[in-house]
């Protein structure tokens, strides 16, 4: 429930002056920075295991803080994946499922509490910069006028960066309510072809050409250096009062564009040329923070909003040995592990132990109860519903789970999953994400038996389902992370059981 913001201008300096930060002993209150990667697996960085990719500053936040190992996506799909941070509730319980591309409307009800709301209870200057990917305004964005309601509505201060996915038009910067450089003399037309260089074949999905002067301020290769740009001169420019950043990078969603300065630099394609853009724009935050001195008291998180996919050129930097999500099964949009387990690294100079490392399951829907412990600001109940607090597995080392279950989501309906200890509940059969015939082939149709990567265990045969394959899955994640063998034949009360507790979860309003 969000409460009125002038009604909450006293009891945000009171609060702000004497009991926010009770519970972390630190004065003045604790920055926060938010970096959330776009389709980073969990293999993609070499803190995490790469060897044909270089992450050295990516790398350095890991030695100078925790690095998580069990740390989920809720969704293996960006826009759910993308509610569940800012809202705290699982984006089941909205029916979001797919991706939302050009023509649709906000997908987070403005009343209901996000992230940046708690923050902005706590007196923090808030910000969204980069991919945004939740829609705008009531029902279909009016790309030629106001883009309303959009992040402001959501308790952001300010916004800048990409509407939409950057691989799809209409490839310009939003910034606050409006398109970028428009020109009303050359709107923004849907269905026509977007002037840019790397669009490059027809996507059959929503497109929108025109605007010629607010598409030419857009240069694919030089999206990266623009946002971190625009957060680097953000954070400059409120460094003397508590600020919160949520950084939503467009690296390293396909096209895998770098900057010309990173071409060639991997030895995994344009794919990791790309990680390693995205591993300078880090850098460029960090050096920020240290010339600023803002390092000590700010806690700086990085993870990404699903796993990492193979097709649109991944597939290259898979033949030359690059496994986007190391030893995991599955890619983006898929219940297995490499649909949602990902990066995830905190770091908080003498709060969270250095060079540390954290099997504590964790999620990114876990941001908002975990900020909100940090400011000292109570949730009602309706607010972040299935969101936990897991300040504790940042700062401390609790040895019992923080969390019992997670729900996880893929691209299908029919996939919405159960974690619970180690044992992972499928409730059905394969993966639930991309259906093609082709390796690499970008397919959001076709029957669910046939995926995009040739995937193989004992369900699976080169893609395909095999034909005594069970019809619901369960693997033990800690003897069998790479989710090799289905094992409900051998357990099925124990899946009979979770199936039960998913159903449960599914009928309520919260978890937390």
């Amino acid at each position: 429930m969000k409460i009125p913001f002038k009604t909450l201008i006293f009891l945000s300096l009171f609060t702000l002056h004497n009991s926010h930060f009770s519970a972390t002993g630190t004065s003045p209150p604790p920055n926060v920075v938010v970096i959330f990667a776009d389709d980073l697996g969990y293999g993609d960085l070499s803190c995490y295991g790469a060897t044909k990719v270089k992450t050295p500053n990516i790398d350095q936040l890991a030695s100078q803080g925790r690095r998580f190992t069990d740390a989920h996506a809720t969704s293996a799909v960006c826009t759910p994946s993308r509610y569940a941070l800012l809202t705290g509730q699982y984006p089941f319980r909205v029916d979001l499922w797919p991706p939302v591309f050009l023509k649709t409307g906000l997908v987070v009800d403005p009343n209901r509490t996000t992230v940046a709301d708690i923050m902005k209870r706590a007196g923090y200057d808030t910000a969204c910069i980069g991919k945004w990917h939740l829609g705008f305004g009531t029902d279909t964005p009016n790309w030629n006028g106001e883009l309303k309601p959009g992040p402001l509505e959501l308790g952001f201060d300010s916004y800048f960066g990409m509407p939409v996915v950057n691989s799809h038009p209409p490839f310009v910067y939003v910034e606050n309510h409006h398109v970028v450089g428009l020109d009303p003399n050359d709107p923004l037309v849907y269905d026509q072809v977007a002037e840019t260089r790397i669009f490059d074949e027809k996507m059959g999905i929503d497109q929108i050409g025109g605007g010629k002067a607010a598409h030419g301020l857009y240069d694919d290769e030089y999206v990266g250096t623009t946002l971190a740009n625009r957060s680097t001169d953000w954070i400059r420019g409120h460094k003397d009062n508590p600020f919160f950043l949520y950084f939503a990078t467009t690296n390293i969603h396909h096209p895998f564009t770098p900057h010309p300065r990173f071409q060639g630099t991997s030895q995994a394609g344009r794919y990791g040329d790309f990680i390693h853009e995205l591993d300078w724009i880090v850098g460029e935050v960090m050096n920020t923070l240290e010339e600023e001195g803002l390092v000590e008291n700010t806690l700086l998180i990085f993870t990404s909003d699903n796993g990492g996919m193979i097709n649109r050129g991944g597939q290259e930097a898979w033949k030359l040995g690059h496994n986007q999500n190391g030893e995991l099964f599955g890619f983006k949009f898929d219940a297995w592990e490499g649909g949602h387990r990902v990066p995830f690294i905190a770091r908080w100079p003498g709060k969270i132990t250095t060079g540390s490392t954290s099997d504590q399951l964790v999620s990114n829907i876990d941001l908002i109860a975990t900020l909100a412990a940090l400011v000292g600001e109570n949730l009602e109940k309706d607010e972040g519903p299935d969101s936990f607090n897991i300040l504790s597995a940042l700062t401390g080392k609790p040895t019992e789970p923080i969390r019992d279950h997670l729900a996880l989501a893929a691209f299908r309906k029919t996939h919405l999953s159960l974690r619970e200890g180690d044992w992972m509940y499928i409730p059905n059969q394969a993966g639930g994400g991309f259906s093609a015939k082709n390796v690499g082939d970008h397919g959001f149709g076709g029957p669910p038996a046939i995926h995009f990567a040739g995937e193989t265990n004992s369900d699976m045969a080169d893609g395909a389902l095999k034909l005594d394959a069970p019809k619901e899955q369960l693997y033990n994640l800690r003897t069998d992370l790479s989710q090799s063998t289905n094992v409900i034949r051998e357990h099925p009360e124990i899946a009979q059981a979770m199936k039960k507790r998913l159903a449960e979860i599914r009928a309520a309003k919260g978890t937390r």
